[in-house]
């Protein structure tokens, strides 16, 4: 994908953009985990079978999953702050839409919409690779990756506290006056990002990848209702394969597609992805399960009888873990790399969700497991990112990160689905309500554990690596491995990109030509306008720095193979040029 710069932003980034951003991430995950507490009451909330109202948690997920690629794209075409604030204000939208809602179809309408926000995550790791300097840029990714995590956390003890002492549609004006807050500080904090990509948007795509997961997870969540070997069952499922094997060749075939398929050909992003279908499918097991095992009343012999603040209190360490996991990541991923950090995540997932099978006769239980969860989630999650990035090349960044955002959304859409049709499938009616059994937690938990291990076992596929503490723009990701050796051995340039003044140009482009005129690296400035490139080899190489506003600039210069660092300032001639 080709990608341009378009004006540079008004303001320059300030140390508020991570913040913000995260507090975007973080207002998503409190929409998406908004009705947990209140789950086990929906049927008679909204006067419908419980089968009917799990369908307001997988509207949300799945709408998310959709427009987690539509809203990339669309980022990468018009500007990423543009769309994160468009995102939001649907939002907010569907916030309201529901706040005036009794019954299913509204309900589901409004969080379908309120499911757009999902996009927030991907733009905001966007905006990050195209704002930050490298530095920083990994602790941030792991920051924003793990906000869903941490604001679902919070969100649960803060819902079951409005829930329990005010009307339930309270917690929609909440979610809608967060969306504003957000929208507001995203607005003056965080400029637009310069970069654009050329090419249009392929509504074509979204249509079908809309259909295809639609189709999938309806039979899902309704499939014990009409019967699996039913005629109707059978023929969605035909149909999404259908569906989705049409779209996918499609995609192939278009210029500029809605999600590069091309990308997933690559063993570490293929892997990378799968797994983080399973972390996406852990993740919310555990928050559909332990606050209705810890709400049932005790006279159900296996409910431990906490009230919906307590039950959001004992389940909020799951969040709050993965926030404190976030600078743990950062340094195990520096001294072993993201494989590492994201295989030992899903062990401790795993241990989690099979002690959590013999732990779920007393409140103190729930709330190890919810730890130990955290933790194991918040390493996992941190780490996709970091693989994802470190094995593409820089053009295709965005997209790679916006198809791996939609494999863990997936995750999540199925876990919705699956574990909502094996709870009420395996539900007692007493006094016309459907009482979630034991049993139907075992199997939701023991589902969860299946998914973990075999995330773990498609983990253990992904290419190993070398630890960097500064990402790069990479031309491949074997060439990525070259340079890191080379910088070992061989040492590299660096220096600063400069205006026709002096001052430093943040965000160029500087590209690494070696004598026979390939490509031997490239990447982006910081904010002082620093680079370094790695040598392969000794011998005489074309610096070239571009930048908007400016001319473009090549420098020859020589290395003689000694580890010692070369100096090599790039001035740019002033002039207006697209790069």
């Amino acid at each position: 994908m080709t990608h341009t710069t378009a004006d540079r932003p008004s303001r320059r980034p300030t140390g508020v953009i991570v913040p913000v951003l995260a507090f975007a991430g973080i207002v998503v995950a409190v929409m998406q985990t908004l009705l947990v507490p209140v789950i086990k009451d929906l049927p008679a909330l909204l006067d419908t079978a419980p089968s009917n109202a799990t369908w307001v948690l997988t509207s949300t997920l799945l709408s998310g999953a959709v427009a987690t690629p539509i809203m990339g794209r669309l980022g990468d075409l018009y500007g990423k702050r543009r769309l994160l604030v468009l995102s939001l204000a649907i939002m907010v939208g569907g916030a309201l839409v529901s706040a005036f809602s009794s019954t299913l179809l509204p309900m589901i309408v409004g969080r379908t919409l309120q499911g757009f926000a999902m996009g927030a995550i991907p733009l905001g790791i966007g905006l990050m690779r195209d704002m930050l300097p490298r530095e920083r840029l990994g602790s941030a990714m792991a920051l924003m990756s793990s906000s869903i995590g941490v604001g679902g956390g919070l969100a649960l003890p803060a819902a079951a506290l409005v829930a329990q002492h005010t009307d339930w549609h309270t917690l929609f004006y909440g979610a809608a006056g967060l969306g504003i807050l957000s929208i507001a500080l995203t607005l003056l904090a965080v400029p637009e990002s310069p970069m654009r990509a050329e090419g249009s948007f392929d509504y074509l795509g979204a249509l079908g990848l809309s259909t295809g997961l639609v189709l999938f997870l309806l039979p899902i969540t309704k499939g014990s209702d009409w019967g699996w070997a039913s005629g109707t069952t059978l023929g969605l499922f035909a149909a999404s394969a259908v569906v989705l094997v049409l779209w996918g060749v499609m995609e192939l075939r278009v210029q500029a597609p809605l999600v590069d398929l091309r990308t997933t050909a690559r063993p570490a992003v293929l892997f990378t992805n799968l797994a983080s279908i399973m972390v996406g499918v852990s993740f919310y097991v555990v928050s559909l399960v332990l606050p209705q095992l810890l709400q049932l009343p005790k006279s159900t012999g296996y409910g431990l009888g906490q009230s919906m603040v307590a039950a959001g209190l004992i389940v909020a360490p799951l969040g709050l873990t993965m926030m404190f996991t976030a600078p743990v990541y950062a340094r195990l991923s520096a001294k072993y790399g993201p494989k590492v950090t994201l295989i030992l995540g899903m062990l401790i997932i795993a241990i989690g969700y099979g002690a959590g099978l013999g732990l779920m006769s007393a409140a103190w239980q729930s709330l190890v497991i919810a730890v130990v969860l955290g933790a194991g989630i918040g390493l996992a999650y941190s780490s996709l990112p970091a693989l994802i990035i470190g094995a593409v090349p820089a053009s295709e960044t965005g997209a790679a990160n916006g198809l791996n955002t939609l494999m863990r959304s997936i995750g999540t859409s199925v876990s919705s689905a699956v574990v909502g049709m094996v709870l009420a499938d395996t539900a007692n009616t007493v006094s016309g309500v459907a009482i979630p059994t034991m049993h139907g937690f075992r199997v939701s938990f023991l589902i969860a554990t299946a998914a973990v291990v075999l995330g773990l076992a498609l983990a253990l596929f992904l290419p190993g690596s070398r630890p960097t503490s500064r990402p790069q723009l990479r031309a491949s990701s074997e060439e990525d491995a070259s340079l890191r050796r080379a910088t070992e051995v061989l040492g590299c340039f660096r220096g600063r990109v400069l205006d026709a003044w002096g001052a430093p140009v943040a965000r160029a482009k500087v590209t690494l030509i070696d004598p026979r005129g390939r490509r031997a690296g490239a990447t982006v400035t910081a904010e002082d306008g620093s680079y370094v490139l790695a040598v392969p080899a000794e011998g005489t190489y074309v610096l070239a720095a571009r930048a908007t506003g400016h001319g473009p600039l090549a420098s020859s210069a020589t290395h003689t193979g000694d580890a010692d660092p070369v100096d090599v300032d790039l001035p740019l001639p002033t002039a207006t040029v697209k790069a």
